[in-house]
């Protein structure tokens, strides 16, 4: 499968199987998405860690991208 293909079959994906991909892509890519020419404060990474631990307790309690990113562009809007 092509790199165009897969990217064209994402958006037919179920919200589980994109979780799935991207736990997968951070397993092969490992810590290497947080380099960066600034690296991270202690307190960044603390921040990091509470906030992925209290999504993996409850995945449900937060909002959808979707769901943000129309209450954003209502207020932009008013």
């Amino acid at each position: 499968m092509s790199k165009a293909e897969i990217l064209a079959a994402l958006p037919r994906l179920t919200p589980a199987e994109r979780q799935e991909i991207r736990r997968r892509l951070t397993e092969l890519d490992g810590d290497g998405w947080l380099v960066a020419e600034e690296p991270l404060t202690e307190a960044e990474k603390a921040l990091l860690e509470a906030r992925l631990a209290a999504y993996e307790k409850d995945p449900a309690a937060g909002r959808s991208w979707e769901e943000t990113e129309a209450r954003i562009r209502a207020r932009l809007k008013a």
